[in-house]
């Protein structure tokens, strides 16, 4: 089934948080956004040039600003994302920001001026309340911080695929919203590491550095293909199972034990997740 390189997505996508949550011992989320980044953005132009036969003139584009203001608000998103890895179970991390099709909803409707039935803001109410009950034991933990930042990284995917979908209808094809996406994240990681310090890479660090970068790409050119051949509902569903990948990863690697109201925080989630993408024509993500 063409739908079923969503599921190759979600397990590279989860083993991507894998290896940040591994390297985070060393680097800080901004300098694992910048070699997340820096790699991702050699492929791209890579593939760009090869597929184009041009060095930069596929490149020009008159919508600086609202590649800027996509680029911003995932980079950001990517932080707070990498920072909640870094501080809470995994499978906890990932169900926060996978509620991004949830503030997506929202955002459509209040920014977009889109209209919705009934049946996604119910899928918005019942998705909230799983985050209530994910969220339970972080609090009671004082784990309050990255818990937020990992809800906050949700709310600015959601803003960052909003501005997505303008650029579409502006009429930017999607090698090049995914390219300057790439090339911001890189530039905004490497003016924070000039600013904030940085740790040089020892050469066992390169491993986890570099299939940060592979495995986020490569994620991102299996959930391309899903959306392109695939069932955009099918897709949209299958998607939720980077939330299983990242629970059975968190189990196994780093013995991470949830409390049964977390698991079932993360299961109304994921069905509210899944309501949303059946309740609504969703914009087609480029995935943080």
């Amino acid at each position: 089934m063409k739908s079923s390189w969503m599921l190759v997505a979600a397990a590279l996508f989860a083993l991507m948080g894998v290896l940040v949550k591994h390297a985070s011992a060393t680097f800080s989320p901004a300098e694992l956004v910048f070699y997340r980044s820096a790699f991702g953005l050699v492929v791209i132009w890579g593939g760009i040039v090869l597929s184009r036969r041009q060095l930069l003139a596929p490149l020009a584009t008159r919508h600086w600003r609202a590649h800027f203001w996509r680029g911003l608000s995932g980079f950001i998103a990517l932080v707070l994302f990498f920072y909640a890895i870094a501080r809470l179970p995994l499978a906890t991390a990932v169900t926060l920001n996978y509620t991004a099709p949830l503030f997506l909803a929202a955002l459509s409707a209040w920014w977009l001026r889109e209209r919705h039935g009934r049946g996604l803001v119910g899928a918005v109410l019942l998705g909230f309340a799983g985050i209530v009950l994910l969220l339970r034991p972080q609090l009671q933990d004082q784990a309050w911080l990255p818990a937020l930042a990992g809800l906050a990284s949700g709310m600015l995917a959601a803003v960052a695929y909003v501005n997505v979908k303008q650029l579409g209808r502006l009429g930017e094809p999607e090698w090049r919203v995914v390219f300057y996406f790439t090339l911001l994240a890189t530039v905004c990681g490497a003016a924070w590491m000039s600013v904030a310090g940085f740790h040089p890479p020892q050469a066992g660090d390169w491993l986890w550095l570099a299939g940060i970068g592979v495995t986020a790409t490569l994620a991102q050119l299996a959930l391309t293909r899903a959306y392109h051949r695939g069932r955009t509902l099918m897709v949209g569903a299958l998607a939720y199972t980077t939330v299983g990948f990242s629970a059975l990863y968190g189990v196994l690697l780093f013995g991470e034990r949830l409390p049964l109201p977390a698991w079932i925080g993360m299961a109304v989630v994921a069905a509210a997740g899944v309501w949303a993408v059946r309740a609504s024509t969703p914009a087609q993500p480029d995935s943080l």
